[in-house]
């Protein structure tokens, strides 16, 4: 029998595995959480069950509770390197669950050297990425999704992103999934007594009372998963590769999205020969911009790589815009590049130039393709470009209810909103309950995955691998 003082917290809801290496792990674990060079106050943060020691070796005492005590850190033979501020979290109150103390120094690399050093030498170990938040996760002090939330936070590229990512953080998604795993859990036992009572299966099942709690919770998890896309977009936002052919106006184009002069815009045809980036925000979503090569046939071998990298760019696009010169008007040449694109190229045709020609800067769809003119250099239909972009990913800006998520988390939304989908056709075609049942116990594994309740030790290798070291 295994005794550990958190093993009961720690452990609810990990596989075996992850139990293990719950209560093998023991290391006090010690890094930098504050970022690299120099500043005016630098944090070592250490956790595990060696605090209590190390805390009186370097600051003289242990702190009293979180209370800030000022002291003096000291190496083993007592000589002072810095002053600051030592702060300590007893467990479980603590962001981990384990005894914490926080180290608060003077913000120089050589004095967080030193103080690293220090806890290392007491015998704490240098922390992984993310194993901070990952103990926090195993002591079942945050679930997976508000784990994942502490990075998005970290790397939020806008105030909205920002937002989103509290909005996880705060729990606001994972108390929308832990309320439909509960709905599922009671229809499955509703469903599952029914099995039980085999000669009155069918009247449990046909009395509708079951067919409108799945519709309920469908429902429910539909709105979710709306939800979850909208922030799937504004953490990993929408790439769009502008293309086409030479002297299109593609790096004038992109100059006009970026609002500056990024790209060399000349008359000389095959002016870009390499793919230029960039990146803005339209309403809290972010667009990467990608502007190509010309698109022709070229002997020059530097313009032959250049398009050779359009062509890998076009493949991993969001969005295609295919510019085409309105004075010049849609060619074979352009026909011909259309059917190269991929089968599931997200296609728009991007009539540039029309203060030349007069053509209307609107946007209409033909053949379920999206045309619109507008002018590059003078900004006509500008707008009308960047409304079309936003809605041709389904992007809402400020919506209620909208939280940070992953593309992990919507595609597990929706492999759950698949198996209620089966088990409603299971209930009305077959009236099977044992089916039923077995859509519902699916359903309910893939939302289990979102918090982590039944996710494997690669996937949360992964997760965690992605954080930065100290967090």
């Amino acid at each position: 029998m295994v005794h550990h003082p958190y093993y009961r917290t720690r452990c609810v809801g990990l596989s075996f595995a992850q139990r293990s290496r719950v209560v093998i792990d023991n290391d006090t674990i010690a890094a930098v959480a504050t970022p690299p060079g120099r500043g005016g106050i630098g944090i070592v943060r250490i956790s595990g069950a060696l605090v209590t020691e190390i805390a009186p070796r370097i600051v003289g005492t242990l702190p009293t509770a979180r209370q800030s005590h000022y002291a003096k850190f000291r190496t083993a033979q007592g000589e002072v390197f810095d002053i600051g501020i030592a702060l300590y979290f007893p467990a479980p109150h603590s962001f981990t669950g384990e005894d914490v103390l926080e180290l608060q120094g003077h913000g120089g690399p050589v004095v967080m050297d030193q103080l690293l050093q220090r806890t290392v030498e007491l015998g704490a170990r240098l922390a992984r990425p993310g194993e901070f938040s990952q103990r926090a996760f195993l002591n079942g002090k945050i679930d997976l999704a508000e784990a994942e939330a502490i990075a998005d936070l970290i790397d939020s590229s806008s105030s909205y992103a920002a937002q989103l990512a509290v909005r996880s953080l705060q729990g606001e998604f994972s108390q929308r999934v832990q309320a439909l795993v509960q709905q599922l859990i009671r229809l499955r036992a509703y469903v599952e007594s029914a099995i039980d009572f085999t000669d009155e299966e069918i009247d449990f099942l046909s009395e509708g009372q079951v067919a409108a709690q799945l519709q309920n919770v469908i429902g429910q998890l539909q709105a979710t998963l709306d939800s979850a896309r909208q922030g799937s977009l504004v953490r990993e936002g929408m790439t769009v590769v502008i293309a086409g052919q030479p002297n299109a106006g593609k790096s004038t184009l992109m100059n006009a999205l970026a609002g500056h002069e990024l790209a060399i815009v000349t008359s000389t045809p095959g002016t870009t020969r390499d793919v230029l980036r960039t990146e803005i925000e339209l309403d809290g979503l972010p667009l990467h911009i990608i502007d190509t090569a010309g698109l022709r046939v070229s002997d020059d071998p530097v313009e032959q790589e250049g398009m050779r990298r359009a062509w890998q760019q076009i493949e991993l696009a969001d969005r295609i815009l295919l510019l085409i010169d309105d004075r010049v008007g849609y060619t074979e040449t352009d026909r011909a590049l259309v059917e190269q694109l991929p089968a599931a190229a997200q296609l728009t045709l991007v009539f540039n130039k029309v203060d030349l020609t007069g053509r209307a800067a609107t946007l209409c769809y033909e053949n379920n393709v999206a045309q619109l003119g507008l002018s590059a250099k003078t900004n006509l239909g500008m707008d009308t470009l960047r409304q079309h972009l936003k809605t041709s990913v389904g992007f809402r800006a400020a919506t209620e209810g909208v939280f940070m998520a992953r593309h992990r988390h919507v595609d597990a939304l929706q492999r759950a909103l698949e198996a209620l989908l089966s088990g409603v056709a299971q209930l009305q075609q077959h009236t099977a309950g044992e089916l039923l049942a077995e859509d519902l116990r699916l359903a309910q594994q893939h939302l289990g995955n979102i918090t982590g309740e039944f996710s494997s030790d690669d996937l949360l290798g992964e997760i965690f691998a992605s954080f930065c070291i100290g967090k």
